[in-house]
């Protein structure tokens, strides 16, 4: 399992290029910061089978690593503790409890493993650290550096987002380069999302859609990180660029970056679940929730293709709904609507 980062290196990149000294050298410590961790799954993968507790118990952990790169810091929240005076510690707390909300409420999902795994997050890693990531066992949540980003804390749909990458790791394990890491990111979008809507009751046609919105600073000209209504819209700022992610398949991107576009490319199935849910409108985790978790946690594989997606989700509307159903027509114009 890849670390699975929630701001994609080309805006990392874009920061470099456009951004005063500070902002670019807080840019150039996240993005050299990830590569120690390359090796680190190795050692992280043992303690996953440590971290489960009794089915139906809820169990967080919040650690502060004090501005430091070591993992995972010290405890400073457990499950049923009063509230912090430190608010991200109390915000990556209670979007730990959301995104397990939705997962034992809407799918019965026992945690992120099905298995009653612990909820461990680290906050305030590193200095002006400008990501948040799942590294294959617990989340961790950067800072911002205070003048582009907000601590990365403050989005409920990035800490759903990133949980999410721990079901992908448990379940469809999709490779995270080119189309199946861009299925990775995009069903991680996709919860991470639904995390949000389901914790304010919104309905499809009420949502934003967007992932990430209230993480930039005033004066930066970005509505999220990516919007999976309308991708390549989230934002057109100076400094960080313009939104260059494709909503269709005739505007894939094919690179060697990004392993293979993740973060580009996860723009069209992102869409495609927009498009379904507002087909089907009424709360998105009902059945347009329903369709994708199916297929993620029973067919989708490792090496999946956008392709695979289309025939597998279509196929699980017809097993939820029924040969024929309004749900299953519904899901193949969604994948039309993108080229697929």
């Amino acid at each position: 399992m890849a670390r699975c980062f929630i701001v994609p290196p080309y805006m990392l990149r874009s920061i470099l290029l456009h951004g005063s000294a500070r902002e670019q050298a807080m840019a150039w410590a996240t993005l050299t910061e990830s590569e120690q961790f390359r090796g680190q799954r190795r050692i992280l993968a043992p303690i996953i089978a440590l971290a489960a507790t009794a089915p139906g118990t809820k169990r967080r952990t919040v650690y502060d690593a004090r501005r430091r790169y070591e993992l995972p810091g010290k405890l400073v929240r457990t499950e049923g503790s009063p509230r912090s005076k430190d608010r991200a510690v109390n915000q990556a707390y209670s979007g730990a409890g959301a995104t397990y909300d939705l997962f034992a409420r809407v799918f019965s999902r026992n945690s992120i493993d099905d298995r009653g795994m612990r909820l461990d997050s680290t906050v305030h890693y590193g200095r002006g650290y400008d990501n948040a990531f799942w590294n294959g066992s617990q989340m961790v949540f950067g800072d911002g550096d205070g003048r582009i980003f907000r601590s990365f804390t403050s989005a409920l749909d990035v800490i759903g987002h990133e949980l999410c990458h721990g079901v992908i790791q448990h379940e469809a394990e999709l490779h995270y380069r080119d189309q199946a890491g861009a299925l990775n990111e995009s069903f991680s979008d996709v919860f991470g999302s639904l995390v949000k809507q389901y914790s304010r009751r919104q309905e499809a046609k009420e949502a934003d859609w967007l992932i990430g919105s209230e993480l930039f600073m005033p004066g930066i000209r970005a509505r999220g990180i990516r919007s999976l209504k309308e991708p390549g819209t989230a934002y057109d700022d100076p400094i960080l660029g313009k939104d260059p992610q494709p909503g269709h398949m005739r505007d894939y991107v094919r690179t060697l970056e990004d392993n293979g576009g993740v973060h580009l490319n996860s723009g069209i199935p992102n869409r495609a679940f927009y498009e379904l849910a507002s087909r089907l409108k009424g709360y998105a985790w009902e059945k347009a929730g329903r369709i994708w978790y199916t297929t993620l946690i029973g067919k989708l594989r490792p090496a999946s293709n956008f392709r695979d997606a289309v025939n597998l989700t279509v196929q699980s509307a017809g097993e939820l709904f029924g040969k024929n159903s309004l749900e299953q027509k519904a899901t193949r114009e969604a994948w039309a609507e993108v080229g697929l």
